[in-house]
């Protein structure tokens, strides 16, 4: 699938609930989804600790015949399933087309309205580090 396929099926699924508390919870099943292939501890580094998040964010990144796959974490569980909303999305993709993409579903689905600055801005520092992992291996 397509970046923007995969941003229209995240944006379908949102638009399934009228409040936000249903919103969170489809945020918390993202998580609970990260959790069946935990990002190893190993892994939870300050090397791979993503620098502008209020909550601990870590991410790791593959290459694989051209495309890159990341792996994220978070101590916070409302972040935990942003990091697996953007992984979702991004990940298995060129480096191309990471780089190319518009990111419009963390808009249309209301995300950035709906947290507190701080948390935005992780949002903004969890994009950088993967366009700059996309740029990287390019």
């Amino acid at each position: 699938m397509s970046i923007n396929d995969l941003q229209d099926e995240i944006i379908e699924e949102f638009e399934a609930f009228d409040d936000w508390l249903g919103r969170y919870q489809l945020i918390a099943e993202y998580a609970n989804e990260l959790k069946k292939d935990p990002l190893p501890e190993k892994d939870k580094t300050e090397q791979n600790l993503i620098d502008g998040c209020q909550s601990k964010v870590w991410f790791t990144v593959r290459v694989e015949n051209g495309n890159l796959y990341f792996r994220g974490d978070s101590d916070a569980l409302l972040v935990k399933g942003i990091v697996a909303l953007l992984l979702h999305v991004l990940s298995g993709h060129t480096p191309k087309e990471i780089l190319a993409a518009d990111l419009y579903f963390i808009e249309r689905i209301g995300l950035r309205e709906h947290l507190s600055p701080t948390r935005s801005n992780g949002i903004t520092a969890m994009l950088k580090q993967i366009k700059l992992y996309a740029l990287a291996l390019s």
